[in-house]
């Protein structure tokens, strides 16, 4: 399935061009074809990261443009410590973490459906099949949701195979042996909690 972004790749790297340029300053050094290089290969991790953690499709689809303009502004503060992929896993949980805590999101929610009806499964499917699928999304993002903070964005990231315990716990500022042990008790609330859901 398709990332289903709205805004194509020169739209992004002119606005970020625009918003980083003023007079005699120069643009930072990657270029658009990196951009859309870097784009192409992340935007769809950075994307259902921020789904799971905003829990809203529209939201999600802004946060992740977003991430990737702040990393296009911000590419020369990039130091190479870590991939590329986790200083991006970095502006997209700094960004929604950010997003939380505006006013907005405080007062304004997103239903279950909306998530899950996003995430449905290809129309080619049986209506059965398809009905089976948004249950279980939604019994995983009510679970996901009735987690602790913490609990929520560590079982994000270790979702996502290709981050090392090293890494996540570079992204959450604590040590790999925290990371283990959290994960541990993030696993079996979350089954003790998926089980409750059933």
């Amino acid at each position: 399935m398709p990332l289903p972004c709205l805004i194509t790749m020169e739209l992004l790297v002119d606005n970020a061009s625009r918003d980083k340029a003023s007079p005699g300053s120069p643009l930072p050094d990657l270029a658009s074809d990196e951009l859309a290089a870097l784009y192409q290969a992340h935007s769809r991790e950075i994307y259902y990261l921020t789904l799971r953690l905003l829990g809203d499709p529209q939201r999600a689809e802004d946060a992740t443009h977003d991430v990737f303009l702040k990393a296009f502004r911000k590419w020369h503060d990039f130091r190479g410590d870590s991939s590329c992929r986790a200083w991006l896993y970095r502006i997209a949980i700094n960004h929604c973490s950010n997003l939380r805590q505006s006013w907005h999101s405080r007062h304004v929610f997103a239903t279950q459906d909306d998530v899950v009806e996003h995430n449905a499964a290809p129309v080619t499917e049986s209506p059965l099949r398809v009905l089976e699928i948004k249950e279980l999304g939604a019994r995983i993002q009510k679970t996901l949701y009735a987690l602790s903070e913490e609990y929520r964005l560590l079982l994000l990231l270790v979702a996502d195979e290709e981050l090392s315990y090293d890494e996540i716990a570079a992204l959450t500022d604590q040590t790999a042996d925290a990371v283990r042990g959290k994960l541990h008790r993030a696993r079996k609330a979350f089954t003790t909690m998926f089980q409750r859901n059933d």
